[in-house]
Order: C-alpha cells, then structure tokens, then sequence
C-alpha cells in the first residue's frame, strides 16, 4: 500500500465517458446507489447539514454532480422531517433525473429542479443562483491541482455552506475497491472505485485548496474508513 503515501493520483473514470444509455453505464449507476448506501453516505451527509445548519431550512441546496438525483433523494428523506419546502438543484452534464425521482422529492415537500450543464459552467455565470448550502458527494475527487483550487474558489462565491462527502484515500477503502466484483458490480464500478480511492482525500488536503479567507470556518473529518467530510461554513463557529 506504499502509493497511498504518495499524493493524490487523479485518472479519467469509465463511468463519465459513457453514454447516459450504455448498458455498462445503467448497471454502474446501479452499483453506485448501492456502494453509496454500503458507504453510509446519505445518512453522514444528512447528519452534516443538520449539525451545521440545525432545524432552520434552507431555501435551495444546490447538490454538484448529482446523477441520477438518488442520493440526495435519500438525504431529503432523512431531513425531511425537521426542513419542508426546500428546492434542490441538481446539477449534472447528463440528464438522468426520472419522473420517479421527482416525484419522490415531491412527496416530501420538497422541489427538484434539474441542471444540465458543465459545473464550471454555471458556477462562473453571474446570473447563476446562490443557493443557500452546495453539497457534493463523491464529486470532488475528480478534480486535482489548479481545477479543484478553482471549483473551490468558486463555490466559495455562491454559498455559505459548502458539505463534500468524498472518498478516503487509504488502505481499507482501497481493499474494498477492490472486491467490488465480488458483490456484481461490473468492470466499469470496479475500475471507478479504485480510481476513485486513490483520487480521494485524506488530513486537511481540502482545506489547504480552500480559498484563504478569515469568515470561512472549515472543517474536515473521517466518520468511517470509506469516507472523508469536508464541511467550509461562513461567519459562523461551531463547537464540531
């Protein structure tokens, strides 16, 4: 494991030069939402926006990278008892959000709009919105050096909270990769997976990327050997 030592290694993943129909796509979507709840995701994003946020609900979220819209889905169900009537946007290049998915945030009392678009695209755009919280899961890892400074400086811009659920670089998460073949995940999901362990964070890296400026408060933890949390909160100080 001597090349978890070493800095981050990002390379292309398969799933992001498919079509939205390949076949191999589908079913690595598939795998997603799965390894996704196997990871715990929903509920430690779900814990982190309440700890920072508390029972006052947001107005918008804008959820970066969102897919097909099920995980957050899955954070909405959890908080939906304590926050009523939040929009999220759901940004992604592909547009794969279902009827089902939208009528499922809609039973919560919440409202999905979609946005099909590059990222960056819509983070430098002056007319774009200015969501109340960003929230990333599994997103940020794909970027490295002077494009994940900038992606950072510029949802620095837009929100007062920013959560980032990524992977974490280290020995266990790398060994789990690594038997995703085992539980029917395809060539796509095991290549992705590992990809994605070595791409992931570890200590303070995110904070070190974040822009230097004194009302951001950060913060950035493990809650489980599979995941690293990155929450950057404006004018306020919490006792986490």
């Amino acid at each position: 494991m001597q090349g978890l030592t070493l800095p981050r290694h990002v390379e292309p993943e398969l799933l992001d030069h498919l079509a939205a129909d390949d076949p191999r796509a589908i079913h690595s979507r598939r795998d997603l939402r799965w390894i996704n709840s196997v990871m715990a995701q929903p509920g430690i994003m779900a814990r982190a926006l309440l700890r920072h946020c508390g029972p006052a609900a947001p107005r918008t979220i804008l959820d970066l990278g969102c897919g097909d819209g099920t995980l957050i889905l899955k954070v909405a169900r959890r908080l939906s008892p304590h926050w009523r009537g939040v929009t999220v946007l759901l940004l992604d290049r592909q547009d794969i959000v279902s009827r089902q998915t939208h009528a499922a945030f809609e039973a919560l009392q919440w409202r999905a709009s979609p946005i099909v678009a590059d990222a960056f695209q819509i983070l430098e755009r002056s007319s774009a919105p200015h969501p109340d919280i960003i929230t990333v899961n599994l997103f940020l890892h794909h970027f490295a050096g002077a494009a994940l400074t900038r992606l950072l400086a510029l949802a620095s811009h837009r929100a007062d909270l920013l959560v980032a659920c990524e992977p974490r670089r280290g020995a266990v998460a790398l060994a789990a990769a690594n038997l995703t073949w085992m539980i029917g995940c395809n060539d796509v999901t095991h290549h992705d997976a590992s990809a994605s362990v070595l791409a992931g964070f570890r200590g303070r890296e995110l904070s070190a990327q974040w822009p230097t400026y004194p009302q951001w408060h950060l913060r950035e933890w493990s809650p489980t050997p599979l995941t690293h949390c990155f929450a950057a909160q404006r004018g306020r100080r919490h006792d986490l």
